[in-house]
């Protein structure tokens, strides 16, 4: 029987990429796509990559009790909104790609595979990490289950323009952001409080980085290490020798190997007494949505892999 899903929040990028993975999903079935403002409308009349997959309208009510896994979408802090004004059914398996729980308060579990991939198999509920958390843990916790954070990490890590979500704003109009850069948040990122915790480091200096470009994280991470070229290649293969969408690479990697897909691609190269890593992930899938759906494969026993064997789009 195929698992039955509902989602909260269906209008915004996230919300789009999990219908766009499901309806094309073996073994899962949209019950209901809950937007209060968009109730009535067809799914692929606000997202319009869906025409022709589905019609399917969006709901402004819902029925706990009719799904097996909930997808939460809304904005950060109305998760918590959420669950003040409504019961989690025994048994309902919950997905949020809010900030509210990753630090894994009211029994949810972080959501980051390759580092609890056999906790989240038993979780009720799981907090899908950040973007840019993603990339830069995934670059980190070979080194980290290594003990070989000792010094200070440096990041700097552009995204995507979907990054900053649906809605527009003066950072996000195309006509500032095309052929432009620009750093935000200069460590005071708020993805840093989530890898700390996690890595039990946080000496870590973070630049993000606006860049003219739709989606996708690319990470580039340098920090002090006294493992030769080598040692440090097969420290990394060794960590994600058993990750389904993890990979690790011996030569230099570029974004368009990553997007549309869950493939997070990391490349250590030393330089000296330096090692630097690059990390990159589709920020919408790798980094949200396509991570949700590894999840929710992994909490509900299907093989991890199961709807998210996506090709990059290489051109």
């Amino acid at each position: 029987m195929k698992k039955r899903i509902g989602i909260i929040g269906s209008a915004g990028y996230t919300a789009g990429e999990i219908i766009r993975l499901l309806v094309n999903h073996p073994e899962a079935e949209i019950i209901f796509a809950h937007s209060a403002s968009n109730a009535g409308k067809r799914l692929w009349e606000v997202h319009s990559g869906l025409f022709g997959d589905t019609q399917m309208r969006f709901c402004d009510s819902f029925d706990l009790h009719s799904v097996d896994v909930l997808f939460l979408c809304s904005a950060h802090g109305k998760s918590r909104e959420f669950w003040a004004q409504n019961a989690c059914p025994e048994g309902l398996k919950v997905v949020d790609l809010a900030q509210d729980y990753r630090d894994e308060s009211e029994d949810h579990v972080y959501g980051l595979p390759e580092w609890q991939r056999d906790r989240i198999r038993s979780a009720q509920k799981v907090a899908n990490p950040g973007c840019f958390a993603t990339a830069i843990q995934l670059g980190l916790l070979p080194l980290a289950a290594g003990g070989w954070l000792r010094d200070t990490v440096h990041v700097t890590a552009l995204t995507g323009s979907t990054g900053a979500g649906v809605k527009p704003s003066a950072t996000t109009h195309f006509s500032w952001r095309t052929d432009n850069l620009s750093a935000y948040k200069v460590f005071g990122h708020q993805h840093l409080q989530e890898i700390g915790r996690n890595l039990g480091f946080d000496n870590i200096h973070f630049v993000p980085m606006r860049g003219g470009f739709a989606r996708g994280i690319f990470a580039s991470i340098t920090v002090a290490c006294p493992l030769d070229a080598g040692a440090a290649l097969d420290l990394y293969r060794d960590y994600y020798a058993d990750a389904a969408f993890t990979f690790v690479s011996d030569r230099p990697v570029d974004l368009k190997q990553v997007i549309n897909t869950n493939k997070c691609i990391v490349f250590p190269e030393k330089h000296g007494n330096t090692l630097v890593v690059t990390s990159v992930i589709d920020n919408l899938l790798k980094g949200a949505s396509g991570q949700a759906v590894q999840n929710m494969n992994l909490m509900t026993g299907l093989p991890e892999t199961t709807g998210l064997k996506l090709k990059a789009s290489a051109f």
